[in-house]
């Protein structure tokens, strides 16, 4: 089909709009929605400025950021799927979307995803992935919507302590200065924070409060991580701060992240004719690099012991995800510990790391790897997957679930974390099975811990020095069931996984320390993954995964198309409002009392949760000060 004649563009379009900077003003000229204008405008077809049916696509890593480029050089650039090769050191695709093993030798997974409504990037993939299990015409989002809105995600035992006993959860018991805090954060300049650490900015009362213990053990923060991540956390979840206590923010898979996510988009970019190398270690890429800018000629790789070279020409497209958060794994089982030491002069030596450094060599466009992994002791932390049999922990499982384990439906609703746990020890279980093969009376229950240099209450050994067994030991203890330890032990499985650079994303940075999709020069060169600079997105999540890998598509083949910013309700009053009622437990906030007044009997009076005791005690406090007012204004007067 002949598109030619519609193929002039107004100037070079700003694929990725910054809503931080950007003035949302109407003008003439103005073509494009506003940076985070949300919504189906955003669906249309990119017509490319030319064919690509002879550019090659090479992407070094399958895990969900390059899969993601791969679909959108299909959908929106209209690449030829087998013009597609995916290159990978490991011998399984998915990155750090993993799920593997069986009933008889233990499951496991390293990692799970809390998921939100607003991952616009990520559900606009899946709405178009055929479903895993659902019949055609139904996708990975139709499926996924069936399973969260016949079953609501809740916890009712958030937080437990005294073996065993649910703590109240209720509350977040944040000081007055400490919701200014986060107010005032918000408000921050995101260059102002370059380097700092979350407890250079907040008080010690609230490194201890509630909403401390929700927030780190939700996203696994640490105290020493960075306090610009913390800040661009809090802009995006503002709408979700209200739920974080019992998880009703959440929504989650029917099965692990490989068998929900990577199992239907490889098998849909497989269907297109993508290609999938694996056992391929890329080493480097031979670029040339002059005032015309900077090229990928060649990428050199390690393939069955023996280096080859890949040519590649300036029409086609690399796309490299830079470092790992799970590479370098150490893998423990019931009778062995995964490590007994950290060691910091072997990190960032493996294959993802080695390339991301060979990269920066050449130029300070490719950022600082070294801030991300050099200090293992402040970016590990380690899980566990347990495989269970009916035994004393799972009948103490039942205790703390919202339904039965084994009726298909959500079990803990989210993590339920151990607040007198010296490890800061946190399990769940979501809904079963978790693999589609798992047999009836088989559980799969995920366990992390963020403190590794604590030794534990019951065992006194640090987490990674202990075995799957130690492991249950220590969590029968705090759920105090440790006089039934040997049934436990008996009836379950343990597979471990220490991960030295799990948030190693979360290390203190400054601008520039992270490259960005398309560094500057870069003609046929994109970057994506979890160590990536964007505007305003996280860390952490799948969906700056997938941004990252949209981003270079729209901007290596220059599409009129555009990756909107986060979605807008930090901006919204109705969120601000809320969000505010909840970091102040529902008590009165300065001027709510007077704000209920204006709004009631009209259309906005139901922005503002009720609560008669707020208005009673604010009513109080906001005549004090206008008394005070009047006061100063008969001195003034005087």
């Amino acid at each position: 089909m002949n598109t030619s004649k519609f193929n002039s563009q107004q100037g070079h379009v700003n694929h990725e709009p910054d809503s931080s900077t950007e003035v949302q003003m109407n003008k003439p000229g103005k073509s494009m929605p506003f940076s985070d204008q949300i919504g189906n405008y955003q669906r249309n077809k990119g017509i490319p400025t030319k064919s690509y049916n002879n550019t090659k696509v090479y992407i070094v890593g399958s895990g969900i950021a390059g899969m993601a480029a791969a679909y959108y050089f299909i959908r929106d650039g209209h690449v030829p799927g087998e013009n597609i090769l995916f290159l990978d050191q490991l011998h399984v695709d998915g990155g750090s979307l993993d799920g593997a093993g069986n009933a008889k030798d233990g499951y496991i997974i390293r990692g799970g995803r809390e998921m939100d409504m607003t991952y616009e990037n990520l559900w606009d993939m899946f709405q178009d992935i055929p479903a895993l299990e659902l019949p055609a015409p139904y996708t990975v989002l139709d499926e996924y919507r069936l399973v969260n809105d016949n079953d609501p995600n809740f916890s009712k035992a958030r937080l437990i302590h005294n073996k065993g006993e649910i703590k109240d959860f209720s509350k977040f018991n944040l000081a007055k200065k400490d919701q200014l805090a986060i107010v005032k954060l918000l408000m921050k300049k995101k260059d102002e924070l370059d380097d700092l650490t979350i407890a250079d900015y907040f008080s010690e009362s609230f490194l201890d409060s509630n909403f401390w213990f929700f927030w780190r053990t939700m996203f696994a923060f640490e105290n020493w991580h960075s306090l610009l991540e913390c800040k661009l956390y809090m802009h995006r979840f503002l709408h979700a701060i209200d739920g974080m206590k019992d998880f009703s923010c959440l929504v989650f898979p029917k099965y692990n992240q490989y068998d929900t996510y990577v199992t239907p988009l490889q098998k849909f970019l497989q269907s297109k004719g993508v290609k999938i190398k694996l056992n391929v270690l890329v080493k480097d890429l031979d670029m040339t690099i002059n005032t015309d800018g900077k090229v990928v000629k060649g990428i050199i790789t390690e393939q069955n012991g023996k280096d080859v070279i890949i040519p590649v020409k300036e029409d086609d497209c690399v796309i490299v995800t830079t470092g790992s958060m799970t590479e370098d794994t150490y893998y423990g089982d019931n009778k062995t510990a995964p490590i007994i030491g950290i060691d910091n002069s072997t990190s960032g030596q493996s294959g993802g790391w080695k390339l991301w450094k060979n990269l920066a060599a050449k130029s300070d466009v490719f950022g600082k790897p070294e801030k991300f992994c050099s200090n293992i002791e402040k970016s590990a932390w380690e899980s566990a997957t347990l495989t269970c049999k009916p035994s004393a922990f799972v009948n103490k499982l039942k205790e703390l679930s919202v339904n039965d384990p084994y009726s298909g439906k959500t079990v803990t609703g989210g993590i339920i974390t151990i607040t007198d746990s010296n490890w800061l020890m946190s399990f769940t279980c979501n809904r079963q099975p978790h693999f589609p093969k798992q047999p009836d009376d088989v559980l799969v229950v995920w366990v992390y811990a963020l403190f590794m240099d604590k030794p534990g209450d019951y065992v006194k050994k640090t987490m990674p020095a202990c075995t799957g067994d130690e492991i249950l030991a220590e969590l029968c203890y705090h759920l105090g069931i440790i006089e039934e330890l040997d049934n436990v032990v008996k009836n379950t499985i343990v597979r471990s996984s220490f991960m030295p650079y799990i948030t190693s994303m979360f290390m203190p940075r400054a601008k520039g320390d992270r490259p960005r999709v398309v560094p500057e020069g870069c003609r046929n060169l994109a970057l994506v993954g979890q160590f990536i600079e964007t505007n305003n997105d996280i860390v952490f999540t799948m969906e700056s995964s997938v941004r990252t890998g949209r981003l270079a598509v729209y901007e290596l083949l220059d599409l009129n198309k555009q990756v909107p910013d986060i979605i807008p309700l930090q901006y919204d009053i109705r969120h601000l409002l809320k969000a505010a009622q909840a970091l102040n437990d529902y008590q009165s906030f300065p001027g709510q009392g007077l704000l209920k007044k204006l709004l009631k009997g009209t259309y906005y009076e139901h922005i503002l949760v009720e609560n008669p005791e707020a208005e009673e005690e604010h009513e109080s406090f906001f005549a004090e000060q206008f008394g005070k007012f009047q006061d100063w204004i008969k001195g003034l007067k005087g």
